[in-house]
């Protein structure tokens, strides 16, 4: 038997970061994500947001790999978004992500962080959240190729 507990907090940015994902329809667009994952065995421990960007801290089985779920929920939600009228301005996500393994220890923190984004986000934009977060874990990143796509 195997055992493992492989935590990820995600960052999914909006097509040119744009605010599409209207507060007023972002549960409905976090219950679909939640959905997503109870169907894919992934266990979701937070999903919060703004209208550019959603955070996501999830559990994934050894089956699937962060690309593979991520690629997947990617269709999956633009389907969906570009379906539902709440969401008439939705045109997709950014080619990247990010993506940072969280240790058991340090779940609780970031399901914190991902709870307070609406209070975060007043004071710090999306650019200097992203670099601090790649910053903080140690992400090499070209800052000419930084939120180019």
């Amino acid at each position: 038997m195997s055992y493992l507990q492989l935590s990820y907090h995600i960052v999914l940015r909006t097509h040119k970061s744009e605010r599409t994902l209207f507060e007023a329809h972002e549960r409905d667009l976090y219950n679909y994500m939640f959905g997503f994952n109870r169907n894919h065995d992934v266990v979701t421990y937070r999903i919060g947001g703004m209208p550019d960007h959603v955070h996501l801290l999830v559990g994934l089985p050894a089956t699937l790999s962060v690309a593979k779920y991520v690629q997947e929920l990617k269709i999956a939600t633009s389907k969906w978004l570009g379906g539902n009228p709440d969401f008439p301005a939705f045109d997709g996500w950014t080619k990247g992500y990010a993506a940072f393994t969280v240790s058991f220890e340090a779940r609780e923190a970031v399901t914190a962080y991902i709870r307070g984004q609406k209070e975060h986000h007043r004071v710090v934009p999306l650019k200097e959240e992203l670099r601090r977060l790649l910053e903080e874990n140690h992400v090499e990143y070209k800052e000419e190729f930084f939120l180019k796509d």
